[in-house]
């Protein structure tokens, strides 16, 4: 093997043991149960922060993983954990599904039901039920399949709306984050319940969910991937009109390879050649995002390097190598990792950087735990391509 993809390899292994004691050592809330709701860069907690289904979700994706990569006990028991919070404090008893958060004392605290959220933990039940596979993981799974498409789905225009009320009845914000549009169709929540469907697609080949994932890929290649540009539009009316032009480097590089891996789920030679094609695309469009000093900048307007957006461009820049042969793409993969070394792994106190500015200054105010900064993004990219340089 090249000894470049041996020393890659290697860094990305130490990597992955560091995220996760990271997450076993600072975060179990042994006071009120399951994670901390947040951590500042000095590692310290911040008291009383609400507690994210999508921080728990991506938890227990994570250990869950991390257990199938190497079986130690203690990767299991945070699994556990984790899907034993969920189970008892996020989950809604009455309407089904799970809440957007609690407090910190586990009580109920946002409510709405956000489709992100829902498919974030079907995703991680999926990886959780690979690892322990049980009755009530996959039936829980399925049942929240089915509330999205019962009450999410659209049959006139097809895909995903947005977000509901605790009850699945009609709000009317249905932003993701602050930061997010008011809009009824989003790529970032398609993009996940695209995931998500793939991840049960692998533990439950249901004739439906393979249809619905076949039906997501189309939703991409035909409404979400600008043509001509190959970037995607993040925000959408709910009959798939345009709301935004922002280009989302991250969100690119990510998608390039996922709707890969799922058609790669489907095994249908057709859709994947198509989805092949698509990949490289994106992958040479995201280009346009990269810095001299190997970095992906967060969007077109922000010049930020957020650490997920690096986790991301290292893998999908990776898979764009492998499926075209071309070197540059390995370059793009490794010179980013290099920058994450440099830049966004704290190695004095653990985990990574939330970001840095243009100009390498460690984003103030950020998280190194909390509602969105989860083991998720660093963790995947680091067991991807540890299996992707075996």
């Amino acid at each position: 093997m090249n000894k470049r993809l041996v020393a890659y390899r290697e860094e990305l292994t130490t990597a992955l043991y560091d995220i996760l004691l990271y997450w076993q050592q600072f975060t179990v809330d042994t006071t009120n149960g399951g994670f901390y709701g947040a951590i500042d860069n000095n590692n310290n907690v911040l008291q009383g922060s609400p507690k994210g289904s999508v921080l728990n979700s991506r938890i227990l994706w994570s250990f869950s993983a991390a257990y199938k990569f190497n079986p130690t006990p203690a990767y299991l028991n945070l699994a556990e954990r984790a899907y034993q919070y969920i189970r008892t404090y996020i989950q809604d008893p009455v309407s089904g599904g799970v809440y957007w958060s609690v407090n910190a004392g586990g009580e109920p605290l946002e409510t709405r039901k956000q489709v992100y959220g829902q498919a974030f933990l079907i995703y991680a039940l999926s990886e959780y039920y690979s690892i322990r596979p049980s009755t009530e993981v996959l039936e829980w799974a399925i049942s929240i399949y089915r509330l999205l498409e019962k009450h999410s789905y659209d049959p006139v225009h097809g895909g995903y709306y947005e977000a509901f009320s605790r009850e699945w009845g009609p709000i009317d914000d249905l932003r993701l984050s602050a930061k997010d549009d008011n809009a009824a169709k989003t790529m970032n929540t398609h993009l996940h319940v695209l995931e998500a469907y793939t991840n049960l697609y692998r533990v439950w080949p249901d004739v439906e969910l393979r249809k619905k994932i076949h039906e997501l890929i189309e939703l991409f290649l035909h409404k979400i991937i600008d043509p001509v540009r190959h970037q995607q539009i993040l925000f959408f009316d709910k009959a798939w009109n345009p709301q935004s032009s922002v280009i989302s480097y991250g969100h690119d590089i990510e998608t390039s390879w996922l709707l890969q891996d799922a058609a790669e789920v489907l095994a249908d030679e057709q859709i994947l050649q198509q989805v092949k094609a698509n990949t490289l695309n994106m992958a040479r469009a995201a280009i346009a995002g990269i810095a001299v000093d190997g970095s992906l900048q967060y969007e077109d307007d922000n010049s930020e390097k957020h650490w997920w957006v690096q986790a991301e461009a290292m893998v999908g820049f990776f898979n764009a190598w492998q499926l075209s042969g071309e070197e540059k793409y390995l370059h793009l993969s490794l010179n980013n990792w290099e920058f994450v070394k440099k830049y966004i792994i704290d190695n004095a106190k653990g985990e990574w950087f939330w970001g840095v500015t243009a100009d390498h200054v460690v984003m103030a105010g950020q998280d190194k735990a909390g509602f969105w900064k989860c083991p998720y993004h660093n963790s995947r990219a680091c067991l991807e391509l540890i299996h992707r340089t075996v």
